[in-house]
């Protein structure tokens, strides 16, 4: 992990394409800017954490639903 001080107005560039500008600093909140573009997915790092679990138990419910279509019949089955 890279560790900056930056004061307010100050930026940090990230590619070609990204930039972060500290906006604000409130005791020990810190505001910033993100100008990216609008294809970059941006998340709060508890909202991306959670949207991870979210996938996680998705994908394992549709685990135990692929196991069971083993059990289906395959080939001719009669039509209803």
């Amino acid at each position: 992990m890279l560790a900056l001080t930056r004061k307010v107005g100050e930026k940090i560039v990230i590619g070609d394409n990204i930039t972060l500008t500290v906006v604000e600093v409130k005791g020990e909140t810190v505001r910033l800017g993100i100008d990216a573009p609008k294809d970059i997915k941006i998340y709060r790092g508890e909202i991306y954490q959670a949207i991870i679990e979210e996938n996680k138990q998705a994908a394992a419910g549709s685990l135990s639903s692929l196991a069971e279509l083993k059990n289906l019949p395959i080939g001719n089955a009669p039509k209803p």
